[in-house]
């Protein structure tokens, strides 16, 4: 065997972390850690007291009233439906036929009603989206009005309004409304025939 060779076996292996976890070598690092959060609660306890002792010697402060910059006045908000009274009420979901994309789109759901005018006797159909309580639909019952089942459904009406001006200005829609289920669309139909005869009346 070669001097080389001899002098490698010789030479012993430094010892691996096993080998300290046998004997305890990591100890002394927990023993840091615990005396580290002793000392952290001690200075915490320290602060705390601190603070308690602060806030005993701190003088009672006085009640502060501030007036407020800017007064608001109670508005009363108007729905232009102060005149009306709400012959039928139902709650449905509307939508509107798109000629372009040849389908249909949701315009709201929320209250269709059927107002009745105090002085003239009119009757609209006024429909407002839940929460926002935006206009969805606001036109005449006129006579000429045909409601038409739709295709498929038998809660579900179709219709073409030649006057809507829920947006403003009048627009012509074809609409078709729907409903929980057959007993209010059935009803809605009923309500709608007695105000076209309403309408009807001069």
């Amino acid at each position: 065997m070669s001097e080389e060779n001899k002098s490698t076996e010789s030479v012993p292996k430094p010892p691996t972390a096993s080998v300290f976890s046998m004997f305890g070598g990591k100890k002394p690092e927990v023993k840091k850690e615990e005396s580290e959060t002793k000392e952290e609660t001690s200075e915490k306890s320290e602060k705390a007291e601190k603070t308690e002792k602060d806030e005993e010697d701190a003088p009672e402060s006085p009640d502060v009233h501030f007036e407020p910059v800017v007064t608001l006045e109670k508005v009363d908000v108007k729905t232009n439906e102060e005149n009306e009274e709400v012959l039928f009420k139902v709650r449905a979901k509307l939508f509107r036929f798109d000629g372009e994309a040849k389908e249909w789109k949701e315009r709201g759901t929320g209250d269709v009603k059927f107002l009745q005018h105090k002085e003239t006797k009119k009757v609209r159909l006024l429909m407002r989206r839940d929460k926002t309580l935006k206009v969805c639909a606001n036109h005449i019952i006129a006579p000429e009005y045909v409601l038409k089942p739709n295709v498929g459904s038998d809660r579900s009406w179709v219709y073409a309004c030649t006057a809507d001006i829920a947006e403003g200005e009048p627009e012509a829609f074809t609409f078709a409304i729907r409903f929980g289920n057959k007993e209010n669309a059935d009803k809605f139909k009923e309500e709608f025939e007695k105000a076209q005869a309403i309408n009807k009346k001069d």
